[in-house]
C-alpha cells in the first residue's frame, strides 16, 4: 500500500503552479477582468447598459463613463446590453487596488492603480498571517480564498497563512456584506489584532455591499466598520486575482 502511494505521488510530479516566477495560468473563457470602453462606438447615452447593471456600477466621472469595480459583479450584463458593442471585459486579472478611488476606472485605465503598501511590505514582507472573517458571505469568496491553501496554489510558499485567532494574526481578510448582527464581531476581531493591523476586503459585498448595498442592514463599504487597506473586487474574485493582490500589497511582486 505504501509503495502504491509513493508510486502515485511520483507519477503526479510537482503540481504547484510556477506563478509568479513563471507566466500566470490561462484564465477560463468566461472570466471577466478589467472592462474597457471603445469610445469610437460609445454614444455616451448610458441608457441600456446602465439600466442592465444590478448594482449601479456604471456612471459618469468627470463627464466620462466610468466603471466602479467595487460595485461591479462582472456579470457582463452591460456588455450584452450595449447596443453599439462598446463595452468589453478583458482577461486582465490584476484588479486589486490600495484605494477605494482606484477601483473607479473610465474604461481605458490600464493598468489599474497600485496595490502596494510600503509599511506592510516593510513589516510583513517575509511572513504575513491573516484572520479570515466571513460576515454574511454566500460562500463563493470564501471558497476562492480557501483554494489558495491547496497544493496547486500553495499560499504558504509566500509566507502568507490564515490564522485561527485574531491575536495571532497580522491582518484581517474581510468577506461578505457585513450585516448589522456581524458588525460587533468584525470590529472585535479588528481590535484583537496587534498593531499595526491591515484589512483586505475581498469581493464586491465586502467593498460596497454588492447586491445588498441598498439594504439598511448592510454595513459594508462604510468607514465606520473598519478601515480597509486593500480592495480586491469580484463576485467572487478569481483565486489568481486574490493572490496577485496580496503579493503586490506585500511588495513580493511589482505593481
Amino acid at each position: 500500500m505504501i509503495y502504491n502511494i509513493f508510486r502515485t505521488r511520483f507519477r503526479q510530479g510537482y503540481q504547484t503552479m510556477g506563478y509568479p516566477d513563471k507566466p500566470a495560468p490561462p484564465m477560463p473563457e468566461r472570466f471577466a477582468g478589467i472592462p474597457v470602453l471603445d469610445r469610437s462606438r460609445c454614444a455616451g447615452c448610458l441608457c441600456d447598459c446602465t439600466e442592465s447593471c444590478p448594482t449601479g456600477a456604471l456612471g459618469k466621472e468627470g463627464g466620462r463613463i466610468s466603471f466602479d469595480l467595487g460595485r461591479c459583479l462582472f456579470c457582463r450584463e452591460c456588455e450584452e446590453a450595449c447596443p453599439n458593442g462598446a463595452i468589453a471585459f478583458t482577461r486582465n486579472y490584476r484588479l486589486a487596488s490600495a484605494s477605494r478611488e482606484g477601483l473607479v476606472v473610465t474604461g481605458d485605465d490600464l493598468p489599474m492603480s497600485g496595490a502596494a503598501n510600503p509599511e506592510a511590505a516593510d513589516i510583513y514582507g517575509r511572513v504575513f498571517s491573516l484572520r479570515v472573517v466571513s460576515a454574511g458571505g454566500c460562500g463563493a469568496c470564501e471558497a476562492d480564498t480557501n483554494v489558495l491553501n491547496t497544493l496547486a496554489w500553495d499560499l504558504g510558499r509566500f509566507g502568507v497563512s490564515y490564522a485561527a485567532s485574531p491575536r495571532h494574526a497580522d491582518g484581517m481578510l474581510l468577506i461578505g456584506p457585513v450585516p448589522e448582527n456581524m458588525a460587533y464581531a468584525v470590529k472585535d476581531t479588528y481590535d484583537a489584532i496587534p498593531d499595526p493591523e491591515f484589512v483586505i476586503a475581498v469581493g464586491a459585498c465586502a467593498i460596497s455591499g454588492g447586491m445588498y448595498a441598498a439594504r439598511p442592514e448592510c454595513l459594508a463599504g462604510r468607514e465606520t466598520i473598519v478601515p480597509v487597506d486593500l480592495f480586491i473586487p469580484g463576485c467572487p474574485p478569481h483565486p489568481l486575482t486574490i493572490l496577485d493582490g496580496i503579493l503586490r500589497f506585500l511588495g513580493k511582486i511589482r505593481d
